[in-house]
């Protein structure tokens, strides 16, 4: 047979009773072979229990649960802690973040699935669901970062207009998704420029109002691999954002805007206006004269406002940060043959946001060998449009 257990209640009852009997004359040994248990257990009882009443011992062995409650309680929030120091390091934004992290916690705290989940607010039944994507996310994937590699200065909203182009059925959010979760970088945006206004709020700049109505154009500066300058001038129609041409010479000036002007009005017809700063090379009478004899008008922009020829200037800004800060031009032949690609480019290929993220001029044909830069090394699955084949630039 087993020994018995003995509730602390009953303990304290035959340490009563062995009182009791000691009192009427019996002897110790006598007593406890009364309440049928060793001497041994009997002074082990009565050092643990002795005096004490049974009220007393249930109100130990209430404070003996709650100390263990609390013990337990405590673990508890210190595991809760490491659990939240082990997953401090990034913010668990979304479901399967913190499937991974919950799945880090496992592996280093040796800690149960239920216990991490219940520490960082993950449902066991997302946790343990298999993420199932779409059949072509993996080939839209490798389409969207091949783009984000070719073209690093562009945000997920041209990214994802080249894919639509390119045969892609995808919105926004899907490709704002997929950038962020391959860690993707958009770029900053350019700060806005307060416009001049009239007393009466009205804006003193002229607006384009259709195609041809007003150009403007500008001056860029650049160097070549051995220090010496270059420059562009950059003829831009405000209406259709299209950039007309972009003529690169180590030395630009009247006579140069001159013959600029004049191949761009025998192709596309006289404008309504020219706007420009008052550079040397716009305010000179001779192209003041020839402008004015072939019947377009000159629209200058107030001294030190440059903000007023604002789409030009934004044009230069597209031009210096997409193409010129990204490349080292060799000789003054290899950039006006780079800086001509990138233009067509940027006319039939490249969204404009201010456009709807369409082109400026997508309906001209740009043949293969002309477009910036170079093209996908992989297209997309056979079900869609391939993504247009270019050239590598070495």
């Amino acid at each position: 047979m087993g020994t018995k257990w003995h509730k602390p209640e009953d303990v304290v009852a035959k340490l009563r009773q062995v009182d009791v009997l000691v009192s009427q004359g019996q002897s110790v040994a006598e007593a406890i072979r009364a309440i049928g248990v060793t001497e041994v257990t009997y002074y082990r009882w009565r050092k643990e229990y002795g005096g004490l009443k049974s009220d007393q011992v249930r109100r130990m062995k209430d404070l003996e649960v709650e100390n263990q409650r609390l013990r337990k309680a405590i673990a508890d929030l210190t595991l809760d802690k490491l659990i939240l120091q082990e997953a401090a390091p990034g913010k668990l934004t979304s479901p399967a973040r913190r499937r991974a992290c919950i799945a880090h916690v496992m592996n280093v705290l040796d800690v149960s699935e239920r216990r991490a989940c219940r520490a960082l607010g993950q449902h066991r039944s997302t946790q343990r669901k298999v993420p199932r994507g779409r059949e072509d996310e993996a080939a839209l994937t490798a389409d969207l970062v091949e783009l984000a590699r070719q073209y690093g200065r562009y945000g997920y909203r041209k990214i994802g207009a080249l894919l639509k182009a390119a045969g892609w059925f995808v919105n926004d959010k899907r490709v704002e998704r997929i950038w962020r979760r391959e860690g993707l970088k958009v770029p900053s945006r350019q700060p806005k420029r307060g416009r001049i206004w009239d007393g009466d709020g009205s804006c003193l700049r002229l607006r384009a109002e259709r195609r041809d109505h007003v150009w403007s154009y500008d001056f860029v500066e650049a160097r070549t691999h051995e220090g010496r300058k270059f420059r562009m001038l950059n003829v831009v129609d405000e209406f259709t954002r299209e950039c007309l041409a972009i003529r690169v010479a180590r030395k630009l000036k009247a006579a140069d805007v001159i013959d600029v002007l004049s191949d761009l009005f025998i192709r596309r017809g006289v404008p309504g206006h020219i706007r420009s700063d008052n550079g040397p090379e716009f305010i000179a009478k001779s192209v003041q004269a020839w402008i004015t004899g072939v019947g377009a008008r000159t629209a200058y922009i107030a001294p030190g406002s440059p903000w007023e020829n604002g789409y030009v200037e934004s044009f230069n800004a597209r031009l210096r940060d997409e193409l010129l800060n990204g490349e080292i031009f060799y000789t003054l032949k290899e950039a006006q043959i780079v800086i001509e690609s990138w233009r067509r480019h940027y006319n039939s290929v490249r969204p404009h946001a201010s456009l709807g993220y369409r082109p400026p001029a997508p309906e001209m044909f740009v043949p293969a060998f002309t477009a910036w830069p170079a093209a996908l090394t992989r297209s997309a699955p056979p079900a869609k449009r391939p993504v247009e084949q270019r050239p590598t630039r070495h």
